[in-house]
């Protein structure tokens, strides 16, 4: 990770999240696929986010609201239709909003071959 972690700037439990969310990504991607808007971005995301070449902060950031979306407690239960993700998505935007000039076009292009199921290992990620 490089370390480009400006002063003040709390990286908290970082790797405990980087760990949760490399672990439990795909499988929660996996089953809210169809009731998320914000499928592609958010494998976006974690491509960015899991870049070494990506800033700290971004990286915490990022982590963060796919954090969110994983965890199986937040502030609406994602049971709840049609209102479910609608919390994990409004952190996931925001999120997006304050580091999107830093998701490139190659996160995005393994982001969308990964759905399209373009590619033996993302597609093998999101089968499992």
């Amino acid at each position: 990770m490089k370390d480009d972690t400006p002063d003040g700037f709390d990286l908290g439990d970082l790797e405990a999240k980087e760990k949760m969310v490399r672990e439990d990504f795909w499988a929660k991607l996996r089953r809210a696929m169809g009731r998320i808007d914000f499928a592609r971005e958010a494998v976006a995301a974690w491509y960015c986010a899991t870049d070494p070449a990506t800033p700290t902060r971004v990286r915490a950031i990022l982590i963060g609201a796919l954090a969110y979306f994983i965890l199986p407690t937040d502030v609406i239960p994602d049971v709840i239709l049609g209102l479910g993700f609608t919390d994990d998505a409004a952190v996931f935007w925001a999120a997006w909003k304050a580091v999107s000039s830093h998701i490139e076009e190659r996160h995005r292009e393994k982001a969308a071959a990964a759905l399209d199921g373009n590619t033996e290992a993302n597609t093998e990620q999101i089968e499992r």
